[in-house]
């Protein structure tokens, strides 16, 4: 595997413990200067060509590190074998859509409150996926080793930290759409036998 960040450190790399108003904390002093925003979109128009190579190895590269991250995806459950994974149409599919919202989170750095949006929609249909915040922060360390080797020399300590900082950025808003989407669900299963009743409170 050898990607430095990849496996436990994707944990302290992408701050792993931030929940709910913690993650929007996070996001909100995670955001990228200029000189990250254009270092990223320019690393991306060589990444694109490969979007489809990069969302398969991203996502073995998920389930060799982390193989508890398999519970989520139904599809690949009960797969052991990883080079069957490499050929699979479903994770192919499945890396595209992630490559694609990645490629739209780049369109939007300099659109903040697109780029918000975009990512709490996320987090919250992430939430009918059952799909828990604690597994966001260890796509974006696979995406990054995933990319070194396409990158090639392009891929310096500046870039990786641009980059780190967005998949933070975009990681504590879906965290925060989790957590919304959790707390309204919530509220919409308390059952007319736990509301309050008017009829009780009258004299």
């Amino acid at each position: 595997m050898g990607c430095a960040i990849s496996g436990l450190a994707a944990k302290a790399e992408f701050g792993e413990r931030n929940t709910g108003d913690d993650a929007a904390a996070s996001a909100a002093a995670a955001y990228l200067r200029e000189d990250q925003i254009q270092m990223i979109k320019e690393s991306w128009k060589v990444i694109r060509d490969d979007i489809a190579k990069v969302g398969i190895i991203m996502f073995v590269r998920l389930f060799e590190t982390h193989p508890e991250c398999k519970d989520v995806f139904f599809l690949f459950r009960d797969v052991e074998d990883l080079e069957r994974l490499r050929s699979s149409r479903e994770l192919r599919a499945h890396g595209l859509r992630v490559m694609s919202f990645i490629e739209k989170s780049v369109a939007r750095l300099d659109q903040l409150e697109r780029l918000d949006a975009l990512a709490l929609e996320l987090g919250k249909s992430h939430y009918h996926y059952n799909a828990p915040p604690k597994y966001y922060s260890y796509v974006g360390a696979e995406f990054i080793c995933a990319v070194q080797p396409i990158l090639k020399e392009r891929w310096t300590a500046e870039l990786e930290e641009a980059w780190k900082t967005m998949f933070q950025y975009v990681t504590g808003l879906m965290k925060q759409g989790y957590q919304e989407e959790s707390n309204r669900q919530r509220h919409l299963a308390v059952s007319p036998k736990e509301r309050p009743d008017k009829r009780s409170t009258a004299l």
